[in-house]
């Protein structure tokens, strides 16, 4: 795939490219995760396991594609704050899509203990990735060695998740034990085969929509002066978490709320890993110098909205207030004021 230089386009052309890809992104991610759901409901795979790994995995390519092109253009910042960005926007989503369960709290139906593993593991990640970018970093083979300790504790921390559930003590026993409806719809007759090569085109579109996204953002941030920082964590973080929101709210309609919550932290893993490809392709030194105070409290807001869904995961009651559980409520109201907080530090 050629590059896609926007850089002498106008505004306009620039937004619309960035619209385009962004439906593109939506409406292949609902797909996805129908296809993904089949393919663990054929397959026993653990639903958990299924979204962090599979729906993690490919909802990740957006940022992927930011970070190689940010990094190769030398705004290795751009593409990070993506990252950190999207580590945030995606706990947000689950928040949202909460609400498409209407009388039940998303928390409340969750039964696997592998979503608590995952959800601390993740917040150790991130407070790590802000105690990277507040210490001074060094180079090894012209590599930071912060993203090296970066990939390798968020790596680390998904092998150790994986299969959580056989290896935990911990059980939900009584009503909060449910079994979800097996896979609905055409997929259901659809050969694995067929749903696995479906799966792959999918991610395929959605990494060649998510390199137009940070094109396209990458010239609205020069055009409109906003910077990197901000259009990094709220544009594209936004644009290239449109994958996660279409297929958390179509994982939680199915009552697949290991999957939504299974896919949203296991894309946090994958793209925080990410710190180490924009070192490779980055020449100017390590990754991490180019960050600063706007990056930390990113990174912090991320732990702290997981942190909040991890207290109504061990409650694990089942109570809403406007559609939504009461834990959901509280990460859209912190969101709004961490955004408003990042807004002072541009």
């Amino acid at each position: 795939m050629g590059p896609l230089d926007l850089s002498g386009a106008p505004l306009w052309v620039s937004a619309a490219v960035f619209a385009v890809a962004a439906a593109v992104v939506w409406i292949v991610g609902g797909r996805l995760t129908r296809s993904v759901d089949a393919i663990a409901d054929r397959t026993r795979v653990d639903q958990a396991f299924a979204g962090m790994l599979l729906l993690g995995g490919i909802t990740s390519l957006p940022e992927a594609a930011n970070i190689l092109t940010s990094g190769s253009i030398g705004r290795p910042e751009l593409g990070l704050n993506n990252l950190l960005g999207s580590a945030a926007i995606n706990v947000l989503l689950l928040a949202i899509g909460d609400a498409f369960l209407g009388r039940e709290a998303a928390t409340g139906i969750v039964a696997r203990p592998s979503v608590l593993m995952m959800g601390t593991l993740c917040m150790l990640v991130l407070i790590l990735v802000a105690g990277a970018i507040l210490l001074d970093d060094y180079a090894f083979a012209r590599i930071g060695v912060s993203s090296l300790v970066i990939c390798a504790a968020s790596l680390g921390a998904f092998w150790v998740a994986t299969g959580y559930d056989r290896r935990s003590p911990w059980s939900v026993s009584g009503e909060a034990v449910r079994r979800a409806p097996t896979a609905a719809g055409d997929e259901a007759a659809v050969p694995v085969s067929t749903l696995w090569s479906r799966t792959a085109a999918y991610g395929g579109l959605i990494f060649a929509a998510g390199y137009a996204l940070s094109q396209a953002g990458d010239s609205i941030a020069v055009q409109t002066g906003l910077g990197s920082a901000m259009v990094g964590f709220a544009l594209i973080g936004i644009a290239t978490s449109l994958p996660e929101l279409s297929t958390i709210v179509t994982a939680l309609r199915l009552r697949r709320a290991e999957l939504a919550f299974g896919q949203v932290l296991g894309t946090n893993f994958i793209n925080l890993s990410f710190f180490l490809p924009s070192d490779l392709v980055y020449r100017g030194g390590p990754v991490t110098e180019r960050l600063g105070t706007f990056e930390i409290v990113s990174a912090l807001l991320g732990a702290m909205l997981i942190g909040i869904f991890m207290v109504g995961l061990l409650e694990h009651r089942d109570r809403t207030i406007l559609r939504m559980g009461y834990d959901s409520l509280a990460v859209i109201l912190i969101f709004i004021a961490g955004l408003a907080l990042l807004a002072t530090l541009i």
